[in-house]
């Protein structure tokens, strides 16, 4: 592989982690579109190094976020338990449910999330103890606070609906699961509305659980050989520089316009899947380029 591809394969692993770091979602879901439709690799070699990719994107963007005091280390390990079992039972039922059938589902879902996302148009500036709330999120001790830049003070903030969340944890795996995708795009609308967390939280939270998601799988690809290093290594490297970018930029930018960036991503995404339901691949024309 000459050095052109190579640098090219480092600026999509940069570029589509640094956003991917921001958002708190898997960056294989830019990745793997990129490498099957601009380079022509298959699918599976697009797939493998997309895992590795968000295994050092959350590495790289994990640590900038625990400094700054944003992921919630103990609820990120409750959720995990959720998105795990719907993960093994997204595997079990693979191949039961028409692919066109879960693209017009999975567009439905997240353009449900973008609605209730911009409803809660805005993060609460605190959030104080009140008896409905105190219950398994207390017990567990999930609640906590974050440094919030723009204030210039801790914000306290509490875990709503820990049950719900679970089962959206669930589903989120489960779709993850069936469609090849990370489930980072689902993760945080579901933190947002369900258990109603400040944006930069489930940002946070979300980019530390899919590098524990991606860790399992990557052993599967591993050991099948479909991880093919001359093109998991750049996009990896350029994987771990962009998260870095994507983690201080997020420490940065106000909540609010973090809000409107995921938002844009979730509508654009389903109008993808929606696409790609009814057979029609805009990309196409792109067949032609010249990274192969």
């Amino acid at each position: 592989m000459n050095f052109d591809i190579t640098f090219w394969l480092f600026c999509v692993g940069l570029g589509a982690s640094a956003v991917g770091g921001m958002l708190g979602m898997a960056s294989g879901l830019f990745i793997v579109p990129a490498l099957t439709t601009l380079f022509h690799f298959g699918m599976h070699t697009a797939i493998g190094a997309s895992i590795v990719s968000v295994i050092a994107c959350s590495c790289g963007g994990a640590a900038g976020f625990l400094r700054g005091g944003l992921t919630n280390v103990r609820l990120a390990v409750v959720l995990e338990t959720g998105t795990t079992l719907g993960a093994l039972t997204g595997v079990l039922v693979a191949g039961v449910i028409p692919v066109a059938a879960l693209d017009f589902l999975f567009a439905a879902v997240l353009l449900i999330s973008a609605w209730q996302m911009f409803v809660r148009r805005e993060d609460p500036v605190d959030t104080r103890s009140s008896p409905a709330a105190r219950s398994l999120a207390s017990a567990l001790g999930l609640n906590a606070s974050y440094p919030d830049a723009r204030l210039r003070r801790e914000i306290s903030y509490e875990v709503h609906r820990v049950p719900a969340g679970l089962l959206l944890m669930y589903v989120a795996g489960l779709v993850s699961a069936l469609l090849g995708i990370g489930s980072g795009i689902l993760k945080i609308p579901a933190m947002d509305n369900a258990l109603r967390l400040p944006i930069k939280v489930s940002t946070a939270t979300s980019n530390f659980m899919i590098g524990v998601t991606a860790a399992a799988s990557a052993c599967a690809y591993f050991v099948r050989g479909e991880i093919v290093t001359a093109v998991a290594g750049p996009v990896a490297l350029g994987s771990v520089v962009g998260a870095v970018l994507g983690a201080q930029v997020l420490m940065k930018v106000p909540a609010a316009q973090l809000r409107l960036l995921f938002l844009t991503v979730l509508v654009c995404v389903a109008c993808q899947m929606s696409f790609q339901g009814l057979g029609i691949h805009p990309l196409d024309h792109l067949s032609g380029h010249p990274f192969q």
